[in-house]
């Protein structure tokens, strides 16, 4: 591996390293938190064209806005007499056949900002849009749930960097790519030579050990780089336990979920896993573009979905899906749409205690500056999330009471 190569890993070079923790390395993990429960959450970066994905094909107003853009109605799969799916997304739509799908409506936030990285740093830090917060819903989900585990590996992300939501104050999750390249980086020359160069300390009375005030910045460089070895071969080791065996889709998502299914299948220790998808942010011919990820979303989602069920894994995973922000109910001169404010999620597993639509499409008569208003807080979804499925304190995660929703 060279220096470059060992840089572009991601996880080590921008989040494990610089993780400020201060724990014991090289211990056994952590057994799951209560309930035992995993969660997969895929960002469809960009702000996804909610309208062209669970269609109103009764609602004139949606037809007279997208002369061009529109989904016929009998092209789009139908879920119920008022709603039909995107044609690309049969996969969902057998799942949705299944008992296996919800969709939530018209989800956003008050005062919404139309800037794709401040709207996505509010659905990641889970704050109020008039304020800004340096660390993530997942984050503190970390500091709430696993402070003093011994890998941070209790939220990992399957990218090259980590994502603010996975920021906490007191620790932070994992990003990689590949749980083989990310031990292979831990353990390369470079990693070593890094360490040479910043020697160990000695205490005072020429010992390495004794009381100091503060911990010196060499020795907490020494305890993250322990760590981090010691996650590297965790995440490597659990990946190659029971690796998994089904056919998924040749695509970047398809290849990662096919990573998070062998984890899941090894019973490691994450409970959370975080993947993105993109990019949405279709301003010109928007079709062809949405058409493309959908095919990947759909493939990738349906081998998940049917390698979780043939392990016996399927009621305890739940998959969401979320973009920071939804696009103008109007097309535009490009045959695309522009950034917009609410938007619908879906969800998918087989632990859902209610299916199908959960709630009213968004009004298309009644709109603010063009845009869709929203009916469900976004941080009501985090809130069911962390209560009904990951059964952690909702209130002191997102430092605000939220009345969960009864889909979990």
């Amino acid at each position: 591996m060279n220096r470059r190569k060992f840089i572009q890993t991601g996880a080590l070079a921008t989040t494990a390293l610089w993780m400020p923790k201060f724990l014991k390395a090289f211990e056994p993990p952590g057994a799951l938190p209560p309930g035992g429960k995993i969660l997969v959450l895929i960002q469809l970066s960009g702000g996804n064209d909610g309208l062209n994905t669970i269609i109103p094909y009764r609602n004139d107003i949606y037809y007279r806005e997208r002369p061009r853009l529109a989904i016929q109605r009998e092209q789009a799969l139908s879920l119920n007499e008022e709603t039909g799916l995107h044609p690309s997304l049969s996969g969902l739509k057998n799942l949705y056949d299944q008992g296996y799908m919800s969709v939530l409506n018209g989800v956003g936030y008050p005062n919404p900002d139309r800037s794709h990285f401040r709207s996505m740093d509010i659905w990641h830090s889970a704050s109020p849009a008039e304020q800004y917060w340096s660390s993530g819903w997942l984050g503190r989900y970390l500091d709430a749930q696993y402070n003093g585990c011994a890998q941070p590996t209790g939220v990992l992300e399957i990218d090259d960097t980590l994502s603010l939501a996975l920021k906490g104050v007191k620790n932070k999750g994992l990003a990689f790519e590949d749980p083989r390249r990310l031990h292979e980086a831990a353990h390369s020359p470079y990693f070593s030579e890094y360490v040479s160069a910043h020697p160990k300390p000695r205490r005072e009375g020429g010992g390495t050990t004794g009381h100091v005030e503060e911990e010196a910045p060499v020795e907490y460089l020494y305890k993250t780089m322990a760590e981090t070895l010691s996650s590297a071969d965790y995440i490597f080791d659990q990946s190659r336990k029971k690796s998994s065996s089904a056919v998924y889709p040749a695509t970047e998502l398809g290849k990662n979920l096919k990573t998070v299914a062998s984890l899941i299948l090894a019973d490691s220790n994450t409970t959370v896993y975080y993947l993105s998808l993109g990019s949405f942010d279709t301003h010109i011919n928007q079709d062809g573009q949405q058409r493309r990820l959908f095919e990947q979303l759909d493939g990738a989602i349906a081998a998940f979905a049917a390698d979780m069920q043939a392990n016996g894994k399927w009621n305890e995973v739940l998959v969401a899906t979320f973009s920071e922000f939804g696009r103008r109910v109007s097309q535009n001169a490009s045959n695309g749409t522009d950034h917009g404010t609410a938007n619908n999620m879906m969800f998918f597993g087989g632990g859902l205690r209610r299916q199908g639509i959960l709630n009213a499409m968004s009004d298309l008569e009644n709109l603010k500056d063009g845009d869709l208003q929203f009916q469900v807080d976004f941080r009501q979804v985090y809130a069911t999330l962390l209560e009904r499925w990951l059964r952690a304190d909702s209130t002191a995660i997102l430092q605000q009471s939220f009345e969960p929703l009864s889909f979990l």
